[in-house]
């Protein structure tokens, strides 16, 4: 067998590897001696067919295996004697195609792309700034505030009060299409909230303005989407009596209120909501002080890149923001869209920077566990409610979902372990100081 180079210009490198007759028929040779003993034939006994006969009956059908082996091992054998590792997978391609007859040699042209040489990095001499907030009375007061509008109650107008938007109207109904009352639609002491976009659009704006004991009929569309046939796409009217008007009232902000959502009192709650604004505070100063490692790293590290990954990387960031820019377009069926010199730098940026850190984790053998996965695929399940069974056998069957997942946790892993040896100091700043760190910081990446 012989490898030999036929190319490398930076990252390029591409090797022809000839494999001779001789060892594909040494492999064809080995492949039926192992086999031997099994193979049972008319006339013969079981493991004493001629191998003679053996490689009559089945050396043309275990060549095709010998020569992918032969292949393979020979790639495997040259990455580990290079050290290279390609960037994606290689190139393989027959050199003489349909013109190669058995007992030929085999030629197979091998291209890719290696990774580079990352540069050492003295982290130390990285500086740092984690802004550090704490929460304030005004803050706890405000989520408070917002708590008991959450928990609010209603109660009924004075007589005769017409219904506004936030209101809560209690309502009879029956709804009818072409004159038929339909299963489902009719319903007794209805607390509607009008606004809340419970019921079929348009439906609560008709009834801004009733008073109770009005009997209100109100004529909608179903949605050409909806899901009952009989009625997607079909006008409906439900005939409403209003039986109270009711404006929505705060709850108080008292020890009940506390109970409502878990907590023994109002201290108590008040202690829960200070560790939450913390931990938030804590999470955003961690982002902006990540992006700000991660400029520093895009300024510090440079090495050539990979010209496969700089394309695709360029034309995924110009494909989505195209998309973004025409949300109304859901399909892919538009003109190619070309990446712009804006696209490029961005995807050179996310490209270095993708790999360094897993270069950087390579090294440190940063690992994502199973219980990290488990929980970050929990947290993804808690958004389809009642669903979250079929999600995890959906990314159980689904390695790309699973490599979404595990992308973001390990990226994160892999910043803390550098912000560990770099020099981070602590600056107290205000909520509004840290709300305009992560406002900047979006606007960068827009």
């Amino acid at each position: 067998m012989k490898v030999t180079e036929t190319q490398n210009e930076g990252l390029k490198r591409a090797y022809e590897i000839t494999v001779t007759a001789a060892e594909l028929d040494a492999k064809v040779d080995e492949k039926l001696a192992e086999a031997q003993p099994g193979v049972e034939m008319k006339g013969f006994r079981k493991g004493k067919v001629p191998m003679a006969l053996l490689k009559k009956q089945f050396g043309e059908r275990l060549l095709g295996e010998a020569m992918q082996e032969a292949v393979d091992g020979a790639m495997s054998q040259h990455f580990e004697d290079s050290g290279d590792r390609p960037a994606m997978q290689p190139s393989v391609t027959m050199v003489d195609g349909e013109e190669w007859k058995q007992g030929d040699d085999v030629r197979v042209a091998m291209s890719y792309e290696a990774l580079p040489d990352i540069p050492e990095v003295d982290f130390s001499q990285i500086k740092l700034e984690r802004m550090v907030v704490e929460p304030d009375e005004a803050a706890v007061d405000d989520a408070l505030k917002n708590l008991a509008e959450n928990a609010q109650d209603f109660e009924d107008r004075e007589d005769g009060a017409a219904a506004q938007d936030g209101d809560q109207v209690v309502i009879d109904f029956v709804g009818k299409v072409d004159g038929e009352a339909f299963e489902g639609g009719a319903a007794e002491d209805y607390p509607l909230t009008l606004g809340s976009g419970s019921f079929i659009p348009g439906f609560e704006e008709q009834l801004v303005g009733v008073k109770a004991g009005d009997e209100p009929s109100v004529t909608v569309n179903f949605p050409e989407e909806y899901g009952a046939e009989n009625l997607a796409g079909k006008e409906a009217v439900f005939d409403c009596t209003v039986k109270a008007v009711k404006a929505p009232k705060a709850a108080e902000i008292d020890d009940e209120l506390a109970k409502k959502f878990g907590a023994e009192d109002l201290e108590a709650l008040k202690t829960q909501i200070r560790e939450k604004l913390g931990a938030e505070y804590a999470n955003a100063a961690r982002a902006v002080m990540k992006r700000d490692l991660l400029d520093k790293l895009d300024e510090l590290v440079k090495f050539d890149l990979p010209p496969s990954l700089l394309d695709g990387e360029a034309k995924q960031i110009a494909h989505q923001l195209w998309h973004e820019e025409n949300p109304e377009h859901e399909g892919h069926d538009h003109p190619e869209v070309e990446p712009t010199d804006e696209h490029l730098k961005l995807a050179e940026r996310r490209v270095r920077l993708g790999l360094l850190l897993a270069e950087l984790g390579r090294q440190a053998e940063i690992e994502v566990s199973d219980s990290e996965m488990t929980q970050a695929i929990m947290e993804q399940a808690r958004q389809y409610p009642g669903q979250e069974r079929q999600f995890f056998e959906f990314v159980q069957q689904n390695e790309q979902m699973q490599q979404q997942l595990r992308a973001p946790i390990f990226e994160d892993k892999v910043v803390d372990h550098i912000a560990e040896q770099a020099e981070v100091t602590e600056k107290t700043v205000s909520k509004d100081d840290l709300q305009k760190a992560i406002e900047a910081m979006d606007e960068d990446e827009s």
